[in-house]
């Protein structure tokens, strides 16, 4: 690659070279220099959500942004990609991505003008802990660039191909304060020492980049792409999650915490933002079962021994999974499908310490039971609507009647955990719906928006205000409640 990227530092080695002092003199006015371009920088083609590349070396290093055509190019010196553009197609203004200052090509002079701080604004915006605080005490509606209203933190998320799996999981995240609030500053999570050659940590960089971008109050647009947010998935998942493949939104919601919660220096033992927003506790009681097709002399046999008796575990979690009845099959009078119904506190009742369920694995049976010992102060329920078989994925429509507000699971909780815990209702502030068939659905969330006290339905790009009581209606997969 033909690029001069040393000539960046130029300024800086000119001041030590001894006999050169009339120049840099030079250098000095050349810096300070009013730039008489200003006026052709083209703001409605700026677009910061897109990997950082050089548009012809593809290369990530000393990258700079064309204000005029916004194009990425590398370098400024001579025979460098953005020297050679500022010169092929006159355009004038370049901004350096990595340290945010802006130069005139081809005379080389950086540009210092407090009219340009809109572009750094939205290229790495930042918030003070007076801005944050205030997040969610008004509904002020803010103008983006491009004309459009919005409401910071309910922006539509770009679909590139396949990624509306991963958008509503983010979105549902952008809406959680405790975690919002951490990601927005930096400063919280700059200082995490990392193993050397460990990737992890690039999904927090990219997760607070995005947050910042959500909740920026001066866009451009008012959209977001997730681009680079979900590079790093691809990345770190090892392929696992990708953007041109439709995914699963409580896989990716699994994955995604803890994964997050390690990078963030988070182990089974040290506390995160992740585990202090969402994990709780609760008690597994689980009894083996003798195999179904033994005599039953012999199973009585076995019951008594104490490899069959009830053995109780104390475990954490990050996400409750609540099971559905199986769908009906028949239809009614008029041949149309009934759309079975089932009220939340029926599949509740997993976790009140005395419904017992068997879990089949390859060789051995057991029954379960699970009684809640805390709660967290972010709930998460995931609706467990498919099930795979060995031919296919099969999706159970089945509607679950939620309350929106005052969800209370003081019954679910053992005695003890039920007069130390003070609060134990909820109410619901995203909710992440699957529509269509298991294999080619799509996904949407409805999110609560804290200062008008607004819910809004979010779609990829689509924003819409919506009824608390349509919301109910959807095939919830995941909810999440405070």
């Amino acid at each position: 690659i033909s690029c001069d990227s040393k000539l960046d530092n130029q300024s800086k080695t000119e001041y030590k070279v001894p006999g050169k002092v009339a120049r840099s003199q030079d250098t000095k006015d050349r810096r300070s220099r009013h730039c008489p371009y200003l006026d052709t920088i083209n703001r409605s083609v700026l677009d910061f959500d897109f990997e950082k590349l050089c548009s012809i070396s593809l290369s990530h290093i000393n990258v700079y942004a064309c204000l005029i055509c916004g194009k990425y190019f590398q370098g400024r010196g001579l025979k460098s990609h953005a020297y050679t553009h500022s010169v092929q197609f006159a355009h004038h203004v370049f901004l350096n991505l990595h340290t945010l200052k802006f130069y005139c090509l081809p005379d080389n002079y950086e540009i210092i003008d407090s009219s340009l701080e809109d572009i750094t604004y939205v290229l790495k915006p930042t918030f003070t802990k007076q801005h944050i605080s205030a997040l969610d005490k008004h509904g002020k509606l803010y103008r983006a660039y491009d004309g459009t209203t919005y409401l910071p933190g309910i922006v539509g998320l770009n679909n590139i191909k396949a990624n509306d799996y991963a958008n509503v999981v983010l979105q549902a995240l952008s809406n959680v304060p405790p975690l919002r609030n951490y990601f927005l500053e930096e400063e919280n999570y700059r200082s995490i020492r990392r193993p050397p050659g460990d990737i992890m940590f690039l999904l927090v960089q990219r997760f607070g980049e995005l947050m910042r971008k959500l909740w920026n109050p001066r866009n451009f647009k008012a959209h977001v792409s997730p681009h680079e947010m979900l590079q790093a998935v691809v990345l770190c998942s090892k392929k696992t999650f990708q953007i041109t493949k439709q995914g699963d939104a409580v896989d990716f919601l699994s994955w995604f915490l803890n994964a997050l919660h390690g990078a963030l220096g988070g182990t089974k033992k040290k506390t995160s933002i992740v585990t202090k927003a969402f994990q709780g506790t609760m008690r597994i009681f689980s009894k083996k079962l003798p195999h179904p097709d033994l005599p039953a002399e012999e199973k009585e046999a076995l019951l008594q021994t104490e490899e069959y008796q009830e053995q109780m575990l104390e475990s954490t979690f990050l996400y409750l999974t609540l099971d559905l009845p199986t769908a009906p099959l028949y239809k009614d009078e008029k041949e149309q499908l009934i759309i079975p119904q089932v009220p939340l506190f029926n599949i509740l009742a997993k976790f009140n310490g005395i419904t017992e369920k068997e879990y089949k694995t390859y060789k051995e049976n057991f029954l379960k039971r699970f009684q809640l010992t805390k709660l967290p102060p972010y709930l998460i329920f995931c609706i467990k609507r498919f099930t795979k078989n060995n031919f296919f994925v099969e999706k159970n429509p089945t509607i679950v009647n939620f309350p929106i507000t005052n969800v209370d699971l003081r019954e679910y909780l053992t005695e003890e955990a039920q007069s130390t815990e003070k609060n134990t209702t909820y109410d619901l502030v995203a909710n992440v719906v699957h529509d269509g068939k298991p294999s080619e659905g799509a996904y949407r969330i409805h999110v609560l928006h804290h200062g008008t006290g607004k819910w809004y339905e979010l779609q990829d790009l689509q924003v819409t205000d919506i009824l608390p009581q349509m919301i109910t209606l959807s095939e919830a997969y995941i909810q999440v409640s405070h």
